[in-house]
Order: structure tokens, then C-alpha cells, then sequence
């Protein structure tokens, strides 16, 4: 006699995972999203996330401005747009790349919700599944989640206190096409690049345009924090050097606020034909209000002067945590030195993984963002991420104290144990050379 078979329970969560395309395997929980529910608390001194400081905006005058513009072209602001974006609104995005030697036309920019859509659309035209995707090691998160999302395969170039090693973009390209990989673009931050903080020279910036001219390479040059310089003049954009074949990301997240959600994208004509397809696709047009209230900002307010005093503030942050960096951190740390940007990255002693000091650290109140976060390959086990954009000078300083204190209590904890910082295996110690640090 047979038993009956149990009617079957489908013990599963989601119930729509059979449905989802296979692209959403993709799909990955930032690091630093998976932070802000803690890192946010009041008692936690965050130094994970880059979320830029806006409290000296003039914004009672802002409110006002936008209140007549509600008044006065409220019909026209909150009206559907155009898929490329506003024609004033391009002009003016124009100028505000001038800035940095580029000189362009209206008609190839592509206005975007922020540059994180504008890398999104960027991607979508030009990634198949399969693809390889060059990038630095390590590289901006936000980054690494989109390409993964468009099923790329992402390979990192190895950096130094410059930038990107040209010899070493130049061997991965002819190993990976001689390996029969297509290799589609190589995405980079040249400036104060997130999250090193590194800056390339002008040399290496041409260094890199020359590589990617021999080997046919498109160049996505992503530049939200090239404005903010914190230690001479900006920088010359690759744009400003090469036209044909480097696509420009800007934004105003860092240099006005990010709640408005505008980027951009400068691409060569071909190229922005297909952004704007791709977009209208997407969302039918960037957001029509915020183009609208950022152009009232860059006409009615001296914002090249704010950009001044954003510089100031975040100079006195940077210097802040270099300093803290300096008194509380023990010996075998070592970090990079910024002249611009939102961030340095620190190298742990031999031996510590930051990703498993994460929980010890937000129990001490402080957090950061491991170092894993910034690479597609399990790298960076050693590296974390320090912001110091956000938190006041006198909470940075604070922060590094917390922070030296979970280091040393886990270089104590090791020798307690008898653990040998040297059979500590972390994949990074092979990855060519490494920012300069201090």
C-alpha cells in the first residue's frame, strides 16, 4: 500500500521569482543604502555616506525664487518637457562646463534624473550581456550596481597616486580582446574619484587618451566633484582634451543640492540620439520642475561664488579627518590625501578585514563603508571608505577617535589570540599599485 505524496508547500518569500528576468540576478543592495538605516542614527557619527552638505544654501531667498517661479511660469514648470531636456536648461549646463575647458553645443547634452541615470543610459546603449566593462580598483558603487545590472562583466585597472596605470589599462585591453572579450568602455572618475579621492594628472589624463585612441577604447568620464577642488584651480575635463571619444557625466547633486535630481550627459551626436531614445523611453523627459528651479538658481544667485564657499566648508572637513586620521589611528594605517572631493581611503594594518569590524564599529557609534564595496572581485577586504562631507569638523574628529579606538581593540584582540597578521589572506595585496597615502 501506497502512502499518499504531502500536497506541496512552496515555503519561498517571492512567490514572482520564476517570473523575474534574468538581469535582475544582477541586481545588488548597495553598500552604503544598507548603512543609512544605522548610520543615520544621532548617536552614530556616520563617515560612510557622501551626502553632501547643503545647510549654507541660501534657502529662504531659494524659497522665494522658486515661489515666483510657481507664480510666474508654474504652467510651463510643471508641464511635461522635452526628452532631451530643456533647451535653457542645456544652454546653461554648457557654461557651468566651461568651468573646466569644455567647450560644447546645447544640442549634445542630454539632461538626466542626476548622472546616476545618465550612467544607466550610458550602459543600456552600449552593454550586451556579457560584456566587460574596464574600471578603476577600486570604483564608485553606484557604478559597479549598474553595470552588474546590465549583466556586464566588470575588470579593474590597477591606480596609483595618479590616477589609473596607463600600461596597465593598456595590458588588460590586449589580454582580454586577445581572450576574445569585447570590451566596450572604460569607466572613470578623474577627479577626487570615489572613493580614493585620487585625482589624475594631466599627464596621466593624457596618458589615458592616448592608450584608449590606439586601442579604439571609449572613455565615460564621470565628474560630479571636479568644481570642488579644495587645493588650486579645477582641473581640465578628458573632454576638454578629447571630443569624439569620451562621454561626460556632470550633476549639480554636489555643487547645488541633490534633491532636484538633475545631471547630464555630453555625447557625441550619434550617441546622443540614442541617450535621448533610451530616455524617452525611460521616463518620457528628465524632470521638468527641477530644471526649471535649478535655472532660476544659476540666473538669479551668484553660484559660482557658493561653489567657493562649498569648497571652504569642505576644506576645513578634509582637514579635519586628515588631522584625526593623523592623532588616532596606530601605526600600520595608512590613508590618501585628498585635494578635493568627499573622500579618503584608508589601508587597515596587515591582518583586519573591515567589512567583519563593521558591526564593532557602529557598536562603538561610528560607521564607514567596507572596502569590498568599491569591487566587483572580492577586493578590498584591508580599505574602507571615509566621508567627510557631511558631519561637522568637531563630529569628524570625534568619529576618527571611535574609529582608532574599534582598530586597536581588534589589533589587541588578534595578538590575544595569537593570530599572525600574515596568514591573514587578502585577495588585494596583488592588485599592482595603490594610491599614494600618507
Amino acid at each position: 500500500m501506497s502512502l499518499p505524496e504531502p500536497s506541496r508547500r512552496d515555503t519561498r518569500l517571492d512567490q514572482y521569482v520564476d517570473a523575474y528576468a534574468e538581469r535582475t540576478h544582477g541586481l545588488q543592495v548597495s553598500a552604503v543604502r544598507a548603512l543609512f538605516s544605522v548610520a543615520n542614527r544621532p548617536e552614530v557619527v556616520s563617515l560612510a555616506g557622501g551626502m553632501p552638505n547643503i545647510a549654507d544654501l541660501p534657502r529662504e531667498a531659494l524659497g522665494a525664487a522658486i515661489a515666483r517661479l510657481v507664480q510666474e511660469r508654474g504652467v510651463q514648470a510643471m508641464q511635461y518637457g522635452s526628452g532631451q531636456g530643456e533647451a535653457f536648461m542645456r544652454e546653461q549646463i554648457v557654461e557651468v562646463m566651461a568651468e573646466e575647458d569644455i567647450r560644447a553645443h546645447a544640442d549634445d547634452v542630454v539632461v538626466t534624473c542626476g548622472s546616476q541615470q545618465a550612467l544607466d543610459l550610458v550602459t543600456r546603449v552600449f552593454i550586451d550581456p556579457g560584456d566587460v566593462i574596464l574600471a578603476e580598483g577600486p570604483s564608485y558603487v553606484g557604478a559597479l550596481g549598474t553595470f552588474h545590472a546590465y549583466q556586464a562583466k566588470v575588470v579593474h585597472v590597477a591606480m596609483d597616486d595618479e590616477g589609473i596605470d596607463p600600461r596597465a589599462l593598456a595590458a588588460a585591453l590586449v589580454s582580454l580582446r586577445a581572450a576574445g572579450e569585447r570590451v566596450k568602455f572604460l569607466y572613470t572618475i578623474p577627479n577626487f574619484q570615489n572613493p580614493t579621492g585620487v585625482t589624475q594628472s594631466v599627464e596621466r589624463r593624457k596618458a589615458i587618451l592616448r592608450v584608449a585612441k590606439e586601442h579604439d577604447l571609449l572613455i565615460i568620464e564621470d565628474n560630479p566633484y571636479g568644481l570642488l577642488t579644495l587645493d588650486g584651480a579645477p582641473m581640465p575635463a578628458l573632454r576638454s582634451m578629447e571630443s569624439e571619444n569620451v562621454i561626460y557625466l556632470g550633476s549639480f547633486s554636489k555643487t547645488f543640492a541633490p534633491g532636484f535630481r538633475i545631471g547630464w550627459a555630453l555625447a557625441p551626436h550619434a550617441v546622443r540620439e540614442k541617450l535621448v531614445l533610451t530616455q524617452e523611453a525611460a521616463t518620457l523627459a528628465p524632470p521638468v520642475f527641477s530644471q526649471f528651479a535649478i535655472s532660476t538658481y544659476l540666473n538669479e544667485f551668484d553660484w559660482r561664488g557658493q561653489i567657493v564657499a562649498f569648497r571652504d566648508m569642505y576644506r576645513e572637513r578634509r582637514d579635519a579627518m586628515l588631522a584625526g586620521l593623523s592623532e588616532h589611528l596606530p601605526p600600520g594605517s595608512t590613508w590618501t590625501v585628498p585635494n578635493g572631493g568627499f573622500f579618503v581611503w584608508v589601508t587597515l594594518p596587515e591582518g583586519l578585514d573591515s567589512q567583519a569590524m563593521l558591526p564593532r564599529a557602529v557598536a562603538a557609534r561610528v560607521a564607514f563603508t567596507p572596502g569590498t564595496a568599491f569591487y566587483a572581485d572580492g577586493l578590498g577586504s584591508r580599505n574602507m571608505r571615509l566621508s567627510f562631507c557631511f558631519p561637522t569638523p568637531e563630529r569628524i574628529l570625534e568619529g576618527t577617535r571611535r574609529l582608532g579606538e574599534v582598530i586597536k581593540a581588534e589589533l589587541e584582540m588578534n595578538r590575544t589570540f595569537g593570530i599572525d597578521p600574515g596568514a591573514a589572506r587578502h585577495l588585494d595585496l596583488q592588485t599592482g599599485p595603490a594610491p599614494d597615502i600618507s
